[in-house]
């Protein structure tokens, strides 16, 4: 390849990936055309998350579930957390806890449970009462104990948003594919920790799980939101892609085992540091199984 071929074909992959990013820019007359893909974009794009292959029982020769804990103060793990706050930004980004609600508001995301177990399914006004309060005012309550009508002045309502998001449980299995002789992850469960909308303006916050997602449910809704690549803004990459390719931080609290599937905090109380040395002792134990296997 001349260097004349190789230029075109740099300046064809970023003037590809700018559209990809926002289609429709450099073309657009009016601001309103910018991010309408045109009828040929949409169908060269065909664009779907990445299929897992099949995987037989019989092939997995040692598995283990695993929960972990993903920090959103991480600088690692903000493309999960910004943008937070969206009235001056465009309507593709989103924080993941937004593109979640939404989802699972308008009912592209039907598989949401109560734990990371699955067993009972929760729908958007089932967790809606975790969402927000509605209280009254002391000038309100004086109104209702006078006969008076409320006036809505009085009436005070606080949501939880995508800023009150602290955390993100997850629930995910380490399997070593003796066909491939591979260790693999696969990434099964999503859950977004939030203070209980109750207790947000004490000084003591009480943190609830809000939902679990099964994740393999959810991937295209979270294949076509994308994050922001801090990278390359040209090319953002979706929020699928950074949950299956584990580029986050994450410290395991819990794993399968003969005790019921007890927590570390449940038998190392009282100390964060032993607690992390567990955590890291448990993924280290995960490591080590695929290194014996090529060791004689």
């Amino acid at each position: 390849m001349n260097v004349r071929n190789f230029l075109i074909v740099v300046v064809s992959f970023f003037g590809t990936a700018f559209l990809y990013a926002q289609p429709n820019l450099l073309n657009a007359k009016i601001p309103e055309e910018i991010g309408i893909k045109s009828a040929a974009q949409l169908i060269s794009d065909n664009d779907k998350p990445l299929e897992y292959g099949y995987v037989d029982d019989r092939d997995v020769l040692m598995g283990k579930t695993v929960w972990e804990i993903i920090d959103l103060s991480e600088r690692i793990n903000f493309p999960l957390y910004f943008p937070v706050d969206t009235a001056n930004i465009g309507p593709d980004r989103r924080s993941l806890y937004d593109v979640l609600t939404k989802a699972i508001r308008s009912g592209e995301i039907s598989e949401v449970y109560s734990d990371s177990y699955f067993n009972t399914k929760k729908s958007y006004k089932d967790i809606q009462a975790s969402l927000s309060r509605i209280d009254t005012t002391d000038a309100g309550r004086e109104q209702i104990n006078a006969g008076i009508a409320l006036s809505p002045e009085y009436v005070l309502k606080q949501d939880i948003t995508s800023q009150d998001v602290t955390q993100y449980k997850i629930k995910g299995y380490w399997y070593f594919d003796k066909r491939q002789s591979e260790l693999k992850y696969r990434l099964l469960g999503l859950c977004p920790v939030t203070p209980d909308v109750y207790t947000m303006n004490s000084e003591q916050k009480d943190y609830i799980e809000l939902f679990w997602v099964f994740f393999p449910a959810s991937r295209d809704v979270l294949h076509h939101a994308k994050a922001f690549n801090n990278n390359n803004s040209a090319m953002p990459v979706s929020f699928d892609q950074i949950l299956n390719s584990r580029r986050f931080n994450s410290v395991i609290y819990q794993e399968e085992n003969v005790y019921g599937d007890r927590t570390i905090e449940s038998y190392m109380k009282d100390n964060a540091q032993n607690q992390l040395l567990e955590a890291e002792r448990v993924k280290e134990k995960i490591r080590n199984f695929e290194s014996d296997m090529w060791n004689y």
